[in-house]
């Protein structure tokens, strides 16, 4: 018999294997969508720098030059004149203090409450996501009707609901309030997370690696820990950046009706200087209102985009496998 020569093909770690993989490889338009898919790029950057500051702003705000949030200027008192001077580039509110300084210091109450609640939901809604995925039958019945259920409220109305009902009390205390808080985002979170898990969680539990797991007598538990959850954990995380961002925006609504987060003067939030702005803005000052709301926008933006390369990142398709 003639003796056959070898072929090679040019395999694309990225891609996968095969045929069809070294046609991508050779794709020129395949090439550039996966380099960009691992760019991220100006805006990505962009995005990191400032949830950076953000970051810095809620753990040392001592690191910023701005004055102590308890601190008074009694000239714009007088003169009646709230706009921005030398060394106050944002201006005061009406009670003569400086403007940055309550932003600076407000980001911590504002990203300790989404970070807390989202986590909370992660946990909560992830767990069950992942048992309901990988069990599926009676389990993923009662757990997905329960989920279902979560979703069909809205999750601002749950958590003003759940707000109203174990903090409106007059005499709850500002950690009280903060608590209550926290836990009726991160309640209100867990069947987005849920679900999002789930439905990952049931594409990587038959997968071959697993089944080799299940074939050598590996127990259930590790399974889930060392198989399906780390390939589950990206689009996980994925959604958590989205879900902090609708933190934020659920914080701010809970404080313009007055269940959120209290005004305390020295623990401000986002949430509540754009619910105590509002006096300013009937005496035609809406510098607090404005710059409260676009630390808002621009943190939520950025949590937006992350979350899409983060999802991008990692989106892995059954062709590639």
């Amino acid at each position: 018999m003639p003796e056959v020569e070898p072929t090679s093909v040019k395999i694309d770690p990225a891609a996968g294997e095969g045929p069809d993989a070294a046609r991508r490889h050779d794709d020129p338009d395949s090439t550039v969508t996966l380099s960009k898919t691992k760019r991220l790029g100006p805006i990505g950057w962009l995005a990191i720098i400032w949830l950076g500051l953000v970051a810095l702003m809620a753990f040392v705000p001592q690191l910023f030059p701005v004055p102590g949030l308890t601190e008074r200027f009694p000239d714009a008192l007088r003169d009646r004149d709230f706009g921005p001077t030398a060394g106050h580039p944002l201006g005061f509110d009406t009670s003569g203090r400086d403007l940055l300084s309550k932003l600076v210091y407000g980001t911590r109450a504002s990203m300790i409450v989404s970070v807390l609640a989202v986590t909370f939901g992660l946990i909560v809604g992830g767990t069950f996501g992942l048992i309901a995925g990988y069990f599926r039958g009676k389990i993923d019945t009662v757990i997905t009707n329960a989920f279902n259920v979560g979703l069909a409220i809205p999750q601002l109305v749950l958590a003003i609901t759940l707000a109203a009902v174990f903090a409106s009390d007059a005499n709850a205390g500002y950690g009280q309030r903060v608590l209550v808080v926290t836990f009726a985002i991160g309640f209100a979170s867990i069947p987005i997370l849920g679900r999002i898990t789930r439905a990952n969680t049931l594409t990587w539990a038959n997968r071959e690696f697993v089944m080799a797991a299940k074939t050598v007598g590996a127990r259930t538990p590790r399974i889930i820990i060392r198989e399906v959850l780390p390939n589950v954990a990206p689009a996980m995380f994925s959604i958590a950046l989205l879900g902090i961002a609708i933190a934020i925006v659920v914080e701010g609504g809970l404080a313009l009706i007055g269940v959120g987060i209290p005004a305390d003067i020295t623990s401000p939030s986002w949430g509540n200087l754009i619910a105590t702005g509002r006096s300013q803005m009937l005496l035609g000052e809406a510098a607090q209102v404005m710059t409260a709301s676009l630390m808002v926008f621009f943190t939520v933006l950025s949590l937006n985009y992350l979350g899409d390369v983060v999802r991008a990142r990692f989106d892995v398709r059954d062709s590639a496998l």
